[in-house]
């Protein structure tokens, strides 16, 4: 018994903090963070935030989800996973991101178990995923996450 305590110590303690609570430098940039936004990928829909489909981030205990979806004719961008870190003007994304459009990959699926940065870069308005790289076929995919 005395040689498994250490291993079950360090698996509780793995799995303890698996789903840990975001590193947050900015309680500014977190409170702007949470809630409904307007989701982006220029690949589909008319480019205007009218067509854009929407992505939530909600607190769940501890943990900062964040889901979304934007669905249209040309295809879809999904996102389901957790935030882990919150900056001034970045954000730390860890989870699936699912993208689809007709004309890249076949017009299939390209799926990505990821961690990525959306980023603020000047005045923008909104978030942008980095990297950009679609990891299925050589384009740049800009998913976007827009401000309240």
């Amino acid at each position: 018994m005395r040689k498994l305590l250490p291993a079950l110590v360090a698996l509780t303690f793995c799995a303890a903090s698996a789903h840990a609570d975001p590193v947050i430098t900015d309680q500014k940039a977190a409170k702007q963070l949470l809630g409904k936004h307007a989701l982006t990928l220029q690949w589909i829909g008319s480019g205007t935030l009218k067509d854009a489909g929407s992505a939530e981030v909600k607190q769940d205990g501890g943990r900062w989800l964040l889901t979304g979806k934007m669905e249209a004719k040309e295809g879809l961008v999904s996102l389901d996973g957790e935030v882990t870190k919150i900056e001034k003007s970045t954000f730390t994304f860890k989870g699936k991101i699912v993208t689809k459009v007709f004309h890249i990959y076949e017009g299939k699926e390209c799926p990505r178990e990821v961690e990525v940065i959306f980023e603020r870069k000047g005045g923008r308005k909104y978030w942008r995923m980095y990297p950009i790289d679609n990891p299925c076929e050589a384009v740049a995919d800009y998913i976007d996450i827009y401000l309240r």
